[in-house]
Order: C-alpha cells, then sequence, then structure tokens
C-alpha cells in the first residue's frame, strides 16, 4: 500500500477461499483461448467457412450482443434468492454454454453463415452469464483496495494455468498423429469437462456478501443509470477495455498466420510459443499486482502497455527461419506485460462499483462490469474483422497451402506489430490523471462500511451446505 493511504483494518482473503473461486476461470479460459486462436482458423480451413463469412458472423453476434450484458447487468443487481444474487445466475449460465460449445467445436462439415451465429450467440451468453456474476461476486467477495488487485492476480494466474493447457493440445494431438481438427475438438470437449466442476465449486463452497440498497423503495432512476454512462471515471474505463482488447486480440487473430508464414514455425511450435507468452503470466500476474501496491494501479497499467509496446517492437526482430532461442525471449516479455491488462482493469472497475453505490445509494457492481464487458466484446469483434479485412486488402490468402505473395507477408507483418502497439498505447494513455487511488478508495470504503452497519450490515449467504466449507478471511492490515 502507498505510504499516505489510511491504516485501516481490512479483511484479507484465505489463499483457499481465491483458488477455490477461481476454479471458474479454468473453463472460462480454456475457451477464449481455443476461441481467439484455434475456432476461427478451425472454421476458415478445415469447414471450409470463408474468411469474410467467419468476421462477419463473429462481428453480427457481438452486435445482436450488444444490448444483453446491459440487461444482465441490471437483472443480477436487482436478484436476492436463498441461494444469493450471484451464486443462482452461475449456475443458469452453465448448462447454455455448454450446449453451445458442443455446437460449435462439432460442427459438421457445410455449416451456414446462420449456423455459426445462432450458436455463438448461444456460446456469447453463456460466457456472459458466467463472467459477469463472477466479476461482480469477486468485487464483493475482495473489498479492499489492494486485496481485490491480490484476488484478480491469482485469478489471472489460474487462467494462464487452463490457456497453457489447451495450447498444448495442438502438440499433444500431433504426438498421437492426430489433425489440427482433432485438437480443436478436444479442446471443446475439455471446456465441456471443466464447466461443471468449476462452477459447480464456486456454487458450493463460497459464501456470497450482498451489498446492503439504501434506497430501498426506489424501483427505477434512468437518471441514475444515465449519470452512470457519463460518470468520466466509466468513460476512461470503457474506452481503456476497448483498447486493452483489440491490442491482445489483434494479435492473437493474426498470431498463427504471422508465426507460420513470417517467421517459419510450423503449427505446432507456435502453439508451443504460444504457451510460453500465456504462461509468462504466471510471474506477470503477481509481478502487476506488487508494483500495483506500490505505485497504484492505473501507474501500472500505464507502465505495463508501454512495456508490451516495446516487446512488440523486438518481434519484427526475430530471425525468420523458425529460430526458436530467439522468439521465446520476446513472447516472455509480451506475455508477462500483457498478463496485466485485465486484472487492473477489472480490480479498478471494482473501485468505481463503490463510488457508485456510495453515491446513488444502490448496488451496481454487475452494470457497470456489464458495461466493461460489453466494450470488450465489441472490442473483441472488431480485432477479428479488422484484422481479416486487413488481411484480405493484402492479398494474404489464409487456406491451407495457399501460396501467398512476398507483398502479402509484408502487409501480414506490418499489421501484426503495428495495430496491437497503437491500441496498447492508447489504452494506457486513457488513466492519465487517474483519481481513485488507494487513498481515495480507502476513504469511500470507510462511508460505505459506516453506512452497512447503520443498516445491520451487509447479509452473508454462506455456502449450499449451510456452512462456510472453508476458511474465507483473516484479519490482516491493508
Amino acid at each position: 500500500m502507498t505510504s499516505d493511504a489510511p491504516k485501516a483494518a481490512a479483511r484479507r482473503l484465505g489463499l483457499p477461499t481465491i483458488l477455490t473461486f477461481s476454479a471458474v476461470t479454468l473453463p472460462m479460459s480454456s475457451l477464449g483461448i481455443a476461441l481467439a486462436i484455434f475456432l476461427p482458423r478451425y472454421f476458415a480451413s478445415h469447414l471450409g467457412v470463408s474468411l469474410t463469412a467467419v468476421g462477419f458472423a463473429f462481428f453480427a453476434v457481438r452486435l445482436i450482443d450488444v444490448p444483453v450484458d446491459p440487461v444482465l447487468g441490471l437483472m443480477m443487481d436487482r436478484t436476492r434468492t436463498f441461494l444469493g444474487r450471484y451464486r443462482l445466475w452461475l449456475l443458469i449460465g452453465a448448462p447454455i454454454l455448454m450446449l453451445a460449445v458442443y455446437q460449435l467445436f462439432m460442427a459438421p462439415m457445410g455449416i451456414s453463415r446462420g449456423y455459426l451465429i445462432v450458436w455463438l450467440l448461444c456460446m456469447y451468453l453463456g460466457t456472459s452469464i458466467i463472467g459477469l456474476s463472477h466479476t461482480a461476486w469477486a468485487s464483493t467477495l475482495a473489498a479492499a483496495y489492494h486485496e481485490r488487485s491480490r484476488l484478480f492476480g491469482v485469478i489471472t494466474m489460474v487462467s494462464v494455468v487452463a490457456s497453457v493447457a489447451v495450447l498444448g493440445i495442438p502438440t499433444l494431438a500431433k504426438h498421437y498423429h492426430l489433425g489440427d481438427p482433432d485438437g480443436v475438438q478436444t479442446m471443446g470437449w475439455l471446456t465441456i469437462c471443466l464447466i461443471p466442476i468449476g462452477i459447480g465449486l464456486v456454487a458450493w463452497r463460497i459464501p456470497e456478501h450482498v451489498a446492503v440498497d439504501v434506497h430501498t423503495t426506489q424501483q427505477f432512476a434512468f437518471s441514475d443509470y444515465l449519470g452512470l454512462i457519463r460518470k468520466p471515471a466509466m468513460i476512461r474505463l470503457i474506452l481503456a477495455q476497448v483498447c486493452l482488447t483489440l491490442s491482445p486480440g489483434w494479435m492473437s487473430a493474426l498470431y498463427l498466420f504471422f508465426f507460420k508464414d513470417v517467421l517459419g514455425f510450423t503449427i505446432a511450435t507456435a502453439s508451443a510459443l504460444l504457451g510460453v507468452y500465456v504462461l509468462a503470466g504466471v510471474a506477470g500476474a503477481p509481478i502487476t499486482t506488487w508494483v500495483s501496491s506500490k505505485i497504484g494501479k492505473h501507474r501500472t497499467l500505464m507502465l505495463t502497455t508501454s512495456a508490451y509496446s516495446i516487446g512488440l517492437c523486438a518481434v519484427i526482430v526475430i530471425p525468420k527461419d523458425g529460430n526458436l532461442l530467439a522468439a521465446i525471449p520476446v513472447m516472455l516479455w509480451c506475455g508477462g506485460m500483457a498478463s496485466g491488462f485485465n486484472l487492473l482493469i477489472q480490480s479498478m472497475t471494482a473501485d468505481v462499483g463503490d463510488e457508485v453505490r456510495l453515491e446513488q445509494g444502490k448496488q451496481r457492481m454487475s452494470l457497470i462490469y456489464s458495461l466493461t464487458s460489453l466494450a470488450a466484446k465489441i472490442a473483441g469483434a472488431f480485432a477479428i474483422i479488422l484484422t481479416y479485412w486487413v488481411l484480405a486488402k493484402v492479398g494474404y490468402n489464409a487456406k491451407d497451402g495457399a501460396h501467398n505473395t512476398a507483398h502479402a507477408v509484408l502487409g501480414l507483418e506490418l499489421a501484426y506489430v503495428i495495430g496491437p502497439i497503437f491500441f496498447a498505447m492508447l489504452g494506457g494513455a486513457c488513466f492519465i490523471g487517474w483519481k481513485l487511488d488507494a487513498v481515495r478508495h480507502g476513504e469511500i470504503r470507510e462511508q460505505l462500511d459506516a453506512r452497512d452497519a447503520q443498516f445491520n450490515e451487509a447479509p452473508i449467504i454462506e455456502s449450499l451446505t449451510g456452512q462456510p466449507a472453508i476458511p474465507v478471511l483473516a484479519t490482516e492490515t491493508d
């Protein structure tokens, strides 16, 4: 904590609680890496869907999906059941996501654009329900400024484990003489199996704190929601989320094409290198958390985006002969820096959620996360459609065995480097002059805690067993 931060007693989460709560991240991360890296290429190269159709399907789904996240956020914030607020929504999202993953990863040959749109829409509905409820639950589980960074840091590390496991599947498939399509389908089955395990553990074992609403007679005030969208801190968060999703998303969409046709790696080796990039988050996440405890979250984010951009510049000097040793340090650096983007954005979003609850007297955490989630979804869709559009403009042919001209390969190389750097630097710039630091958040939490005490404090919905099944909190000075 910074030296001038208030010395208030804070509750520190036990590591078993954090690890159990992070179990939801296992299926979500395995799906996310497969979706970003392998599934679009699988549709285009194996199922015969054109690049234009794939890009259009992802983009169309994002447009259709635009109102879903805010509606879900409103519904979650108003939910009160004997199961809690967020636990119920986790359980609702699980079967939806499992069915959608099956239909996409086990899709038959000759699928139409409509088929892709329908099941992508179902998949994003499931990920929205699970993602929103999990992150909003996290914000109530960890209330202190630095404790949130610690929680999201461990969640990021668990996410890395799941991502690396998925990235190892192509290499494992090759070892057993299986094709790329078999590897993609294995990713799908892994995700389907992890969904009930991860969500079941969290729903069963983790207690939930339900925040008190002060203005209980006020059902709906449009001015509150309009004020939320206009809030300068929210505008910054949303813009940063767009940029810091576009930057690595852009790189992910072009990754296999770039490493295969520009740097001369095989698909299996490129996947292993991507594993190095993701695995760097095991060190990057805790280092980011530690640095943020010294200089603040917003300054740390500006630092990591700058360092990430420097690392991307080094990609262009990697020898173009499949030189593994030259590529590893660059991938470690870039992966370590990028691992902090999402955890810092999520932690700062929770801080803004506390500020809004103090101002409005009602819990808006799910709605706030829905806005940043919506921004990430739209940016993710643009990452695919923009990059594939750029590839088409430079004449690059993504089909297996296709011959590309030197001009097309150069266009691929420039697109791979310039796009991510531009958006990363813009994302970091969004936090110049950020005011909600540890000191200000400590003041907000003191006021919230005092007000909650007047309303007999926030109720706690224990685990499904009726008892806190694992040690939840240990008192520690924040």
